[in-house]
């Protein structure tokens, strides 16, 4: 297995897209998720050569003067635990670089994985609309 990063969705279709979002109750489609893909400010994708399949992604969305949020950071099962997801975040944090916050949300437990990249808890307040998890 031989994974290559883009930062770019040239030659990806939906199709390639397929079994993210795994424990979300509203899944969305792949075409929503290339959508999403497609309207983000950066993007860095991790691909499988071997299957041209996409098995991870990082988005962020930025004002690119002084703030960054990161809403996606998503390997697939399969490929987990084999540095994929740090290399996706070390990628964006460099296109991120100079920036003066960078932000996300994370559950508790992933709060370890995100210290390795220089972040802290911070306190903040969302709002989630269930219904339309799967997209509009």
């Amino acid at each position: 297995m031989r994974i290559v990063y883009q930062d770019s969705l040239k030659g990806i279709t939906p199709v390639q897209l397929q079994g993210f979002f795994e424990t979300w109750l509203n899944r969305p489609s792949p075409e929503t998720h290339w959508e999403v893909l497609k309207n983000s400010g950066h993007v860095v994708l991790a691909i499988d050569e071997e299957t041209n399949r996409v098995v991870g992604f990082i988005t962020a969305i930025s004002d690119g003067v002084l703030s960054a949020y990161i809403p996606f950071l998503e390997v697939l099962r399969p490929y987990q635990g084999r540095g994929i997801g740090s290399e996706l975040m070390r990628r964006m944090l460099r296109k991120l670089e100079g920036l003066y916050m960078v932000d996300l949300l994370c559950d508790p437990e992933l709060e370890s994985f995100y210290r390795r990249f220089g972040m802290s808890p911070a306190f903040g307040m969302m709002v989630r609309n269930y219904e339309r998890q799967a997209g509009r």
